[in-house]
């Protein structure tokens, strides 16, 4: 079973009006979506924005519905200049970009798992091969594979996005897929992080560019996540 988490209704309306045989369950607030899209068994859930949120989200689905791998989709912010609006970003990892506690002599965005210190969480590379192939499917050629930034925040201006791309690698930013990561780590379930830009390193406004470009950078992650089910 596939698991997809997506923060907001325009990023999961889309595959789950695809799936057939659907069920619903309600647990903690968050509705959890199973069924088939063609003969692949998922279970989809909104998160709702942020970090925790997320995280809740996760490790939910992973006690309730075991799920062999977990695909975080959605938009995301550009922090790179080579990232424009309609781009698609899969993660090769992420990094919880406000984690910070440097001033103790940690590195900037160290985490403290039950069993490790970490500041990059890898994403299972299978997934991130297949997300590419599945882009090459519907014929997108402007995808990009790197580092994701994850934090609670809305990163606006030029200054803070080349911030995250200076100090982490980052090419974009979002405010969950860091710590559905951190969830899939400590449980041991692969993960991946799919994002299609939809606002930029421009000099236009960003809450104009997101709210202009949302709805088609969240129908493009849907069009390629419905490619990559379809290679399964």
């Amino acid at each position: 079973m596939t698991g997809i988490i997506g923060a907001m209704d325009i990023e999961v309306k889309g595959i789950i009006e695809k799936m057939t045989d659907i069920r619903t369950e309600t647990i903690s607030g968050t509705t959890y979506t199973t069924g088939k899209l063609g003969t692949h068994e998922c279970v989809v859930a909104k998160c709702g924005i942020g970090k925790v949120n997320a995280a809740v989200t996760a490790q939910t689905m992973v006690l309730k519905y075991s799920p062999d791998r977990i695909i975080n989709t959605g938009i995301g912010g550009s922090t790179s200049k080579k990232t424009h609006i309609g781009h698609v970003v899969i993660a090769k990892d992420v990094v919880q970009h406000d984690m910070d506690t440097t001033v103790i002599g940690d590195k900037p965005g160290e985490l403290f798992l039950p069993e490790e210190k970490i500041v990059y969480l890898p994403c299972d590379t299978e997934l991130t091969e297949k997300l590419k192939a599945a882009c090459e499917v519907i014929g997108e050629k402007n995808y990009v594979i790197g580092t994701v930034a994850t934090g609670d925040q809305f990163i606006s201006g030029n200054e803070k996005r080349l911030l995250l791309n200076e100090r982490f690698g980052a090419i974009a930013c979002e405010m969950e897929g860091g710590s559905i990561g951190h969830v899939c780590r400590i449980n041991h379930v692969p993960f991946v992080i799919l994002r299609s830009i939809s606002d930029s390193m421009s000099e236009e406004d960003d809450a104009v560019e997101y709210a202009a470009f949302s709805k088609l950078a969240a129908q493009k992650s849907i069009d390629i996540l419905t490619a990559y089910l379809s290679l399964k």
